[in-house]
């Protein structure tokens, strides 16, 4: 009886272990009981972590996926058949194709957390019926102007933004966005109606730099950015050429062709700030080259379309963003934080500063400003112990130099005819050269942060201009008193200026090493050295193509006894300084 009571009960299980089997099979949705606990091996282990990785798809697969994508394409084509059937009226079929478009960003947008693929593809199935159904409407059935296609684009990237902001934001609006952005500046080009087309790019463009400061991963800036960049440059090459070569092209007035460069550098530029000051992110090379870009296209729009009082207007706006640029430098990004912020900044504030003095300064008062400029951001640079500031400043003193044509009369003195007597401004820039060495010719700070050798390439390049403008004027002083000595004053021969030149070279050379090795500068002595280089370049290229033997052999002499004493005099000069330190 106790076997039999026993098999009946292993009868029993079995039964509710096949009904419940059944169960299961029948009813898949419904919860399974758990089994008792076995041992696990590595292959379950495996199945088990395939189960919970990302669907590639969402669950759904692949092939679904891309079969209703289809199913959307076809409801296209159909929609497209009825409009060119003309069967019913355009305009509320054209509306209906249109809005069947964009709903197709609705599942893109509901799909699950990690149906990537699912959200992208139904995203671009939207850019597939939406990109051709405006070409067909505005190019070749006409229904629909340029400002309305523009429009439509606009709103399509806007409403991708809406629906995805909270999940599949990079998946759907990189390809909305990239799509809107190709199809504006094709139809841009293909209606040669670039202006609304061009109010597209600028609103795509908008939201794409507000979704990044929004903390919205979007890796497609950089073709959203140059779209935009290349309908602009389109838009100044077309309209700055004669009338003539853009009759087909509809009249743009005056004020909207100088508004697109300007918002781009607008948008660009306030999405910079946003990223650096307001999220306190280091600033990244697409942002710094995009500035960059927008900025010279908006100097272009500028000087093409307002060439009255553009400059200076563009002009005194830089000056200000100089400043503002300087004050955020120095408040944000001092010292080791936020190294490349800080250079970034630092550098276009320079560049402004120089763009905005050449646009509105007058001619007669651009040296004597640039030079201030020169002198006041190396002594505060050395005051300060900020390196950067010191470099600002050879900057802006080879600015004044060029600008007060110091350069020009070096290589007169030095290599032409007979040289003029030195301008006020020739002078000014010598001064502002010569104060600026001996502000860094002293000891440098211990809390400058500059490498050695970068300190001794400012003090090279400062003393090389100071030291080459003196040498200019001491040859005009000594051919001007020579010539106060001949018949009429009358300007010496050309053989007898070159005789000059290499006399006060080699005297240059001579004090050079005399005052390098004794100061311990050695810039100076480098200097001597390049002295004497461009010393024997001189008498290769000057004195024996004029063919005057007797000045040619006293030049040569000169050239001699410099090349014995220099290396004499920096022996004798570093014995002394190393006996007597102090």
């Amino acid at each position: 009886m106790n076997d039999l009571s026993e098999a009946v009960e292993r009868l029993t299980r079995s039964v509710a272990d096949l009904q419940s089997r059944v169960s299961a099979l029948e009813n898949p949705a419904r919860t399974l009981p758990p089994l008792p606990a076995q041992p696990v091996l590595s292959a379950p282990a495996v199945y088990a972590t395939a189960a919970e990785a990302p669907s590639f798809a969402g669950g759904a697969g692949i092939f679904p996926v891309l079969g209703k994508a289809m199913l959307g394409i076809a409801g296209a084509y159909l929609l497209r058949a009825v409009v060119q059937s003309a069967a019913l009226p355009r305009a509320p079929v054209v509306a209906v194709a249109i809005a069947y478009a964009v709903l197709w960003l609705v599942p893109a947008a509901r799909a699950p957390a990690k149906a990537w693929f699912a959200s992208a593809a139904w995203a671009g199935s939207s850019a597939l019926i939406l990109i051709p159904m405006l070409w067909e409407l505005t190019l070749r059935f006409r229904i629909l102007p340029s400002a309305v296609t523009a429009g439509i684009l606009s709103i399509w990237a806007i409403a991708a933004s809406a629906l995805v902001w909270k999940r599949h934001f990079a998946a759907v609006a990189g390809t909305v966005y990239t799509a809107a952005s190709l199809a504006a500046l094709v139809l841009a080009v293909a209606t040669r109606d670039p202006a609304p087309f061009l109010f597209a790019l600028l609103a795509i463009a908008f939201i794409g730099e507000a979704a990044a400061a929004g903390h919205r991963a979007l890796r497609v800036r950089p073709v959203i950015a140059a779209a935009a960049d290349l309908a602009v440059f389109a838009l100044i090459w077309i309209y700055s050429s004669p009338a003539a070569s853009h009759a087909d092209y509809p009249a743009i007035a005056a004020p909207v062709l100088l508004a697109f460069a300007p918002a781009l550098l607008l948008i660009y530029a306030a999405s910079a700030a946003a990223q650096t000051l307001l999220l306190r992110r280091g600033i990244s090379f697409f942002e710094i080259a995009q500035t960059l870009m927008a900025a010279l296209l908006t100097v272009w729009t500028v000087l093409e379309f307002w060439p009255g009082h553009g400059p200076l207007v563009l002009g005194v706006l830089c000056l200000i963003a100089s400043a503002a640029g300087y004050a955020v430098t120095f408040a944000w990004f001092d010292r080791l934080h936020a190294q490349r912020n800080y250079h970034v900044y630092a550098t276009g504030s320079l560049a402004l500063l120089l763009a905005g003095s050449f646009l509105c300064l007058p001619r007669g008062w651009l040296p004597l400003c640039l030079g201030l400029f020169a002198v006041g951001a190396v002594l505060f640079g050395v005051r300060t112990a900020r390196d950067t500031l010191q470099f600002h400043g050879l900057a802006l003193l080879a600015a004044a130099a060029y600008s007060s044509g110091l350069f020009a009369y070096i290589v007169r003195a030095m290599a032409g005819a007979s040289p003029a007597v030195p301008g006020w401004m020739v002078c000014l820039a010598y001064a502002s050269a010569v104060l600026c060495y001996a502000a860094v010719a002293r000891p440098a700070s211990p809390r400058s942060g500059l490498d050695e050798r970068w300190r001794r390439f400012l003090r090279f390049v400062l003393a090389g201009l100071a030291v080459a403008a003196t040498t200019a004027l001491l040859v005009w002083i000594a051919i001007w008193i020579l010539a106060r000595f001949r018949a009429a004053g009358v300007a010496p021969p050309a053989e007898q200026i070159a005789v000059i030149r290499t006399l006060v070279a080699c005297a240059a050379a001579l004090a050079l090493a005399w005052r390098g090795s004794g100061w311990q500068r050695r810039e100076l002595v480098w200097l001597a050295w390049a002295t004497l280089a461009g010393i024997g370049l001189k008498l290769l290229f000057e004195d024996l193509r004029h063919g005057h033997l007797g000045f040619t052999a006293a030049s040569i002499f000169l050239f001699a006894v410099t090349l014995l004493l220099v290396p004499r005099l920096l022996r004798v000069r570093s014995r002394a300084a190393s006996d007597n330190p102090s």
